[in-house]
């Protein structure tokens, strides 16, 4: 039985990724790993390794997903969790409420636990290797002369089922689904 490392999530249009890009590089630090702008996506919930013949279950369970599209405004940065950094984020501005329960509720059956925490939406930037309160204090410093940044808005119109496969040089994702987002109904 073999696993594959999964998550659903949303990604961001092409467009964006030389923004993504620039903004890395003001962030660039040693101990900081950055993602690469085009593998930038919205991640709505992590299955973590999963057995191969899994995938046909949660395929089948997530195009009973029924949300609508809707927009999201990319804007903000920020990190997790606070005084000893760990992540750092862009943020995003739209009601990801809806399609976040829907995934929820489409993979609880399959024994995916839900969430315990309130989903909080955003773009993985980076993650720092050792955090200690030093590379805290540059990360905030750099988060604070960069941190109005604004890429606009886009239309959530569909969501994918995706593999992360770990390398060396960093994740390699495929996707395994695509979801269009229509009314219920």
């Amino acid at each position: 039985m073999t696993g594959v490392r999964c998550f659903v999530a949303v990604e961001l249009p092409e467009s964006m990724r030389d923004e993504i890009g620039q903004i890395e590089e003001g962030l660039r630090m040693p101990g900081l790993r950055l993602v690469k702008p085009d593998l930038c996506h919205v991640t709505l919930k992590f299955l973590g390794d999963v057995p191969s013949e899994k995938i046909v279950n949660i395929r089948e369970a997530l195009h009973s997903v029924r949300a609508e599209p809707f927009d999201v405004k990319v804007c903000g940065m920020g990190a997790f969790p606070g005084r000893s950094i760990r992540v750092v984020w862009l943020g995003l501005e739209g009601d990801f409420s809806n399609l976040f329960g829907q995934v929820e509720d489409a993979l609880n059956p399959l024994g995916f636990e839900r969430e315990s925490r309130k989903f909080s939406p955003h773009v993985t930037l980076g993650r720092v290797s050792r955090p200690s309160q030093d590379m805290s204090g540059h990360i905030a410093t750099r988060i604070e002369k960069l941190g109005n940044v604004d890429l606009g808005s886009f239309l959530v119109d569909r969501f994918f089922l995706k593999k992360s496969t770990l390398t060396r040089e960093g994740p390699i994702y495929e996707d395994l689904a695509e979801f269009l987002l229509r009314s219920p109904g």
